[in-house]
């Protein structure tokens, strides 16, 4: 049996010759710096990987990777993607967009590629505001908001793109901030190596147009506190001294002191990202005080190609057709001479 190995990669190999175009102090950089450093430890051949995108300040993403890619046009990247995969099923396929590109223009396709399933990764950049625009409101910044569309304050609700996630039924979600490297790098792994749709929102510092965005979560004077990194099987703990944690209490999350009230480490939930159930999912996915973060949800499912070639399958096995000629010489036929 013939086997192929898989060149031993570094960082290097996945950054191209291109001028990088970004604002200074952005996050994007650490989150192109992660990828490049995590695809080596993928195991898949270089010219097997697929980045795609729409419009953003994101969306740059594939010129800055040595890789196949494709800059594609406002929202549709799913879509692409999707053809691209269904295409090739042996190419580990990345879809890079912004909360605007995917949420707003893009939000049918975004939440139509969670539900279908579909192999292929999805990195979700974050910033809360239109920054390739210049600085108007997104389908994620805040009420009272003020930007160059909304100079009195936005009016409108924010979307949850974790709640989004779920409620479309996505499989696997993951959230991490922009500033948290190591971690980030990991994410993309464990992505890599889910079979179905995997999301990741990163939340990704906008210097120019939204700085501090998520500076109360992911500061480092205080992201030990205000953030909880969930990691499949072990209990919910999350503190500078690890003496916070999570508990049920009814049909609530609530925060708990280890060691106050009889508390012990015993008592804290312990993570399922693979249960099927949203429910404690969602209730994950909401909290704000702490903000989870790391792999919140994470189950294996059919996906869309799987279930494709089973429809195949079973047609072509009930079909008296084999071959197109037998379609086109069955039945009545008559000769014009």
């Amino acid at each position: 049996m013939k086997t192929t190995t898989v060149k031993e990669y570094t960082y290097k190999d996945f950054a191209s010759d291109q001028e990088i175009r970004w604002c200074p102090g952005c996050d994007d950089f650490v989150i192109l710096r992660a990828m490049q450093k995590a695809l080596p430890e993928m195991g898949v051949k270089k010219e097997d990987v697929v980045f795609i995108s729409g419009i953003g300040c994101s969306s740059r993403f594939p010129y800055y990777m040595d890789t196949y890619g494709l800059h594609g046009i406002h929202g549709r990247a799913p879509a692409i993607a999707t053809g691209v995969k269904l295409a090739n099923p042996n190419l580990s396929v990345w879809v890079i967009t912004g909360d605007g590109d995917s949420l707003a223009i893009g939000g049918n396709h975004f939440i139509h590629v969670l539900r279908r399933n579909i192999d292929l990764n999805i990195i979700l950049f974050n910033n809360e505001i239109y920054g390739l625009t210049k600085g108007q409101f997104s389908p994620t910044s805040l009420v009272g908001q003020k930007t160059k569309s909304s100079p009195y304050g936005n009016t409108q609700p924010p979307f949850s793109v974790g709640e989004l996630a779920i409620g479309a039924q996505a499989r696997f979600f993951g959230r991490i901030g922009g500033n948290t490297p190591k971690e980030m790098t990991q994410i993309f792994i464990e992505s890599e190596k889910f079979k179905g749709t995997s999301l990741i929102e990163v939340l990704q510092n906008c210097p120019i147009f939204n700085d501090g965005c998520f500076t109360e979560y992911t500061d480092k004077a205080v992201r030990e506190d205000k953030q909880l990194f969930v990691e499949h099987g072990k209990p919910m703990i999350f503190g500078k001294e690890r003496e916070k944690g999570l508990v049920l209490n009814k049909l609530k999350l609530e925060v708990v002191t280890i060691g106050e009230n009889g508390i012990t480490q015993e008592d804290l939930l312990v993570h399922n990202a693979k249960e099927q159930d949203p429910t404690l999912h969602q209730m994950l996915v909401r909290l704000r005080d702490p903000l989870i973060t790391g792999i919140i949800r994470s189950f294996d499912d059919v996906t869309l190609e799987e279930r494709n070639a089973e429809q195949t399958e079973e047609v072509k096995s009930m079909s008296n057709f084999v071959k197109t000629d037998d379609l086109f010489f069955s039945g009545d036929i008559y000769i014009v001479e």
